[in-house]
């Protein structure tokens, strides 16, 4: 039997994604709104900038009276800072005017101080100016009543500056996703505990743990599952009440010791196994007592790989946002990759003087070399790399955010 791409394997954890119950939204203030998604339009209420001002320090003029300018001067009828409300010009006058100052009104060109010579209250041109210059207008940045941002739009430090320009405090935002975490294995050990012999240190929970936190979703911490089928359909039910996900790490295979993909396969329903990626081959979608289960295999880079590639995408869309395809970058590879693979590879890699080159061991089971790298090389099934030849690089500053 074929391996499921990775193209038609997205295409169907955002189609079961979309099917599940949107979580509801909720209203904060601004200044906790980073990377939550939008679950409301916004749009401005107000003008920005609200009225016509100054572009830099300088005086401001009428046009009219630019050949008096230029020849004795003009008097200096007024200065207006930042934050102030101006006079009217009078005519026959110009202003000392500040950066981002209100424009008086009869005024309508603004030159920079450099330009201006002022001797006894009396500024006099030293080149000609234009109607409009060095004038920002009313609105324009944004005009009252256009939209800024759609709802699904996750927002970014920019996006928040943004909204805060047009006078709005809260947002509606989706609520986050309760999702819990299970590690699977006789031989898993937690962090502090000293190790028996066959045991290993439980890293996938933390990685997990932290890419979900990096996302703003609610943790429930799992724990580790020993390899028990009697104890692993007792905490699966137990967390399906309590979780509007389930994530785990190893034990989806069918091998033996393999109980978790048994209690899934007997006792739930198995939507998705087995992809053409590499690391990431084992990755599962199912459901159990009718809550969405997420496997992601045991190994530490293809758990990390498969998060990144795979479950984000699927959080995003759960929350409502349609903006789930990480942003991948053109490079010029500074490595050879000369045996074509019958996966797709998503190897850990950094930038390099202007070329991306590999991070450390690519075995499934090496976590060292993610940290080493700064993102994911994509190499697509039956195809060799040579020094030069163009990729796509997708930064982990993408894929984390």
């Amino acid at each position: 039997m074929s391996l499921m791409t990775v193209t038609q394997a997205l295409e169907q954890l955002l189609d079961s994604a979309a099917s599940e119950a949107f979580p509801g939204s909720e209203t904060i203030p601004l200044g906790l709104a980073l990377g939550r998604v939008l679950a409301a339009p916004i749009q401005a209420a107000h003008d920005v900038p609200p009225w016509d001002n100054s572009a830099m320090d300088g005086y401001a003029f009428n046009s009219a009276d630019l050949a008096a300018a230029m020849d004795h001067g003009l008097s200096v009828s007024q200065r207006i800072m930042a934050g102030m409300a101006p006079m009217p010009l009078q005519p026959g006058t110009c202003a000392r005017i500040f950066t981002g100052a209100p424009m008086p009104e009869g005024a309508d060109a603004v030159e920079m101080q450099e330009n201006v010579s002022e001797d006894g209250g009396v500024a006099r041109l030293t080149q000609s100016v234009k109607q409009g210059q060095n004038i920002r207008p009313r609105g324009q940045d944004i005009c009252s009543g256009s939209s800024l941002l759609r709802a699904g739009h996750i927002l970014r430090p920019q996006d928040m500056g943004l909204i805060a320009s047009v006078g709005v405090a809260q947002v509606d935002v989706c609520r986050v996703l309760r999702v819990a975490v299970i590690s699977t294995g006789d031989e898993l050990v937690e962090p502090g505990s000293p190790l028996g012999a066959g045991q290993i240190y439980n890293s996938n929970r933390f990685t997990l743990i932290g890419a979900l936190q990096r996302h703003g979703q609610h943790v429930i911490d799992g724990g580790i599952l020993v390899d028990d089928i009697d104890q692993t359909r007792a905490r699966l039910q137990e967390l399906s009440g309590q979780a509007d996900l389930i994530i785990t790490s190893g034990g989806v295979s069918v091998g033996e010791a393999d109980c978790l993909g048994k209690v899934l396969r007997d006792y739930g329903r198995i939507d998705m196994w087995k992809l053409a990626i590499k690391p990431g081959k084992p990755f599962t979608l199912a459901r159990f007592a009718d809550t969405p289960v997420l496997g992601l295999p045991g190994n530490p880079a293809a758990s990390l790989v498969t998060f990144l590639l795979l479950v984000r995408p699927y959080l995003l869309r759960r929350l409502g946002s349609h903006e789930t395809a990480p942003t991948g970058l053109p490079v010029s590879s500074g490595f050879a990759w000369p045996k074509a693979g019958s996966r797709d590879e998503y190897v850990r890699a950094r930038i390099d003087q202007g070329q991306v080159v590999l991070a450390g061991n690519q075995s499934s089971g090496v976590l060292s070399s993610a940290s080493e790298a700064s993102g994911l090389v994509l190499i697509p099934a039956g195809t060799t790399v040579q020094p030069g030849q163009p990729l796509t690089y997708l930064p982990f500053t993408g894929l984390l955010g």
